[in-house]
């Protein structure tokens, strides 16, 4: 509902691939005769065939991280089919160089690394019309669900945002909210989905697998999950008036309890944070973004801060 789609004369358009094809003529005319922009965050804990860190290490990580991406085309294909016309990838996991570029659907774009303001949400903005989360996973804690952590699991225990506790699954819906972007589909083990679905409401949910403990899971095969996933993509698009964005009443507050003291002691070097326990600190500010980056920054420093900063 963002942009004005440019103009191509009927001659140009005929025979050629810049010919937009019906589902987007129809998308887009629904949406007011503007362009369709489609975000999709991908993390990897949560993707098809994972069941443990074993596979996201040296012996399963070329293989996941393939599957992973055949995910993302299924969901890319899905919106495009009904009508979406551009979207964006950003790969948010680890490094965040996961997503295989060389077999990515060439009509998406990537964001690719590490160094993000917005991390896991790098790119977003209010052009944007609809936001997927896939590979994601279970906050810490939340009963046995695959790979469960939050942000960090090195540093994190619990992320209480203005009292509740959340994951990535609601902290970065906050991000997307706060660009007047609503999240429409989300994917990871059966927890997640529920989790997403308490914060978001009546969004698509692809289960791709069920969780039975942190290490383990009972997986649905690539080709069954990406036939899902394309299918859901094409009806969240096809139902967007049936969502809004996810807004957190402000200020924002996040209080986070860290694994170690030391986290917590050295976090305190920001005036802006609170001290609340040996572990416990808390951030606050008047809008969504700002508490994030402050959220995010202490999360940088508490990872130098294991086992002190200097070595």
């Amino acid at each position: 509902m963002h942009g004005v789609l440019a103009l191509v004369p009927d001659e140009l358009r005929a025979g050629s691939d810049l010919r937009e094809s019906k589902a987007q003529e129809n998308l887009r005319l629904k949406n007011g005769g503007l362009t369709v922009k489609v975000y999709i965050s991908v993390d990897m804990e949560g993707g098809t065939g994972i069941a443990g860190a074993s596979h996201m290490t040296d012996g399963g990580y070329n293989r996941m991280v393939k599957l992973l991406t055949q995910e993302v085309n299924a969901a890319i294909d899905g919106a495009f089919e009904a009508g979406a016309t551009e979207v964006l990838v950003n790969d948010a996991h680890g490094s965040m160089t996961n997503i295989l570029i060389e077999d990515l659907d060439e009509r998406a774009e990537l964001i690719s690394g590490n160094n993000k303001h917005l991390l896991q949400m790098e790119g977003i903005d209010e052009t944007f019309d609809a936001a997927f989360f896939i590979g994601y996973h279970a906050h810490e804690g939340n009963e046995d669900a695959v790979m469960n952590h939050t942000i960090m699991g090195t540093a994190v225990t619990e992320i209480r945002r203005n009292g509740v506790v959340v994951g990535e699954t609601a902290i970065n819906a906050g991000i997307a909210g706060a660009c007047g972007v609503p999240v429409v589909l989300v994917a990871g083990d059966h927890i997640l989905c529920k989790e997403a679905r308490y914060f978001l409401g009546d969004i698509e949910t692809v289960e791709v697998k069920k969780a039975i403990d942190r290490y383990a899971a009972r997986l649905l095969t690539p080709k069954r999950v990406q036939k899902l996933m394309k299918d859901a993509a094409k009806r969240a698009l096809s139902r967007l008036s049936d969502f809004k964005p996810h807004t957190v009443e402000t200020p924002v507050e996040f209080e986070i309890t860290m694994k170690l003291t030391s986290m917590a002691h050295m976090c305190c070097l920001f005036p802006s944070v609170e001290r609340r326990g040996p572990k416990v600190i808390a951030v606050k500010a008047d809008n969504y973004v700002d508490a994030y980056k402050q959220l995010l920054g202490c999360l940088i420093l508490a990872k130098d801060a294991a086992r002190g900063w200097l070595g």
